[in-house]
């Protein structure tokens, strides 16, 4: 993302070790979650360098190097044997933790694919409304009571979209899938209830067979891994990783709507980069559309930062 995989994470507690229970300054929090969100927000001019390799492709190397990152991290904090840990502790967290490595890797896979096909104003559509789809989750699956702001913001944003449907002819299925992906996966990780860092080092161990097994089976000779294309399929893993670990770290520093303000920093910069940087079309329609959403997240937010006042 995004690539958004760290924002929020469905509003799940965050259980870490001793290790990363150091206190953070709000100052600390503040600029961890800006460079967070500059990394996933700016992640589009990565992947559009890249696009000469096949979506798949990138995303299988993002699986693994974003894993052996994960990995030396957690054992660096000597806290490697917590991935098999959250996998072997029941049945249900295998499944919770499986649903979740399915969500993110749609999402991650539809996130790339949206750079290379010239999406990226759609995409950040999906990662603006993403706030709004997990409102309405948390109404429909934990029974969150929705005062009348939140409802209207959630109406906006549903009829934004609607408007955008009608005029276009057509369903924003990029943006859709990204933030029901995303939506649904907050969900899962609210129910497991682990830490960001843990949590996602386990998803992609458990995607990891599977992308291997692309990247030999199904890609030719070496595919994309040469010269300095490997280098960037390789940073494919920092790209993940470090944006996740800021965030966790931002996290424990600040409120949780501070947290959801800044966090838009990240589908403006993918939007800019898409309408300045790659020229993709903006029309009066989409005009409308996005300031239909960006109205009903300043009600949301204002609401938000009222209550955490």
């Amino acid at each position: 993302m995004r690539d958004s995989e760290g924002q929020r994470q469905g509003g799940q507690s965050v259980k870490q070790n001793t290790r990363d229970d150091a206190p953070v300054s709000a100052r600390a929090g503040v600029w961890s979650m800006v460079a967070a969100c500059v990394v996933w927000g700016l992640s589009p001019l990565f992947y559009k360098a890249l696009s000469h390799v096949p979506p798949v492709e990138i995303l299988a190397h993002r699986t693994l190097w974003s894993l052996l990152l994960f990995v030396l991290i957690l054992w660096g904090q000597g806290r490697r044997g917590e991935i098999v840990a959250l996998i072997g502790r029941s049945r249900r967290n295998l499944a919770l933790i499986l649903a979740a490595a399915a969500l993110i890797t749609v999402n991650w896979g539809m996130f790339i694919y949206a750079v290379q096909a010239g999406e990226v104003v759609q995409s950040s559509l999906g990662y603006y409304i993403f706030p709004l789809v997990s409102v309405a989750m948390g109404a429909a699956i934990f029974q969150e009571r929705l005062n009348f702001r939140r409802k209207f913001a959630v109406a906006l944003a549903t009829a934004g979209v609607v408007i955008l449907i009608v005029g276009l002819g057509e369903m924003p299925t990029i943006a859709l899938v990204l933030a029901l992906t995303f939506g649904t996966y907050g969900v899962v990780k609210r129910l497991l209830g682990t830490g960001p860092l843990v949590s996602v080092a386990a998803e992609v161990l458990i995607l990891a067979p599977l992308a291997l097994g692309w990247l030999v089976f199904a890609t030719p000779g070496l595919g994309g891994f040469q010269g300095w294309t490997a280098f960037g399929l390789m940073a494919a893993g920092p790209m993940t990783a470090i944006p996740l670990m800021l965030f966790s770290r931002a996290a424990k520093a600040l409120p949780m709507a501070t947290v959801g303000l800044i966090q838009y920093l990240n589908p403006t910069l993918q939007f800019l980069c898409g309408v300045v940087i790659f020229g993709e079309a903006f029309s009066m329609l989409h005009a409308i559309t996005f300031a239909i959403i960006w109205t009903a997240l300043g009600v949301y937010s204002l609401g938000a930062a009222r209550k955490s006042a």
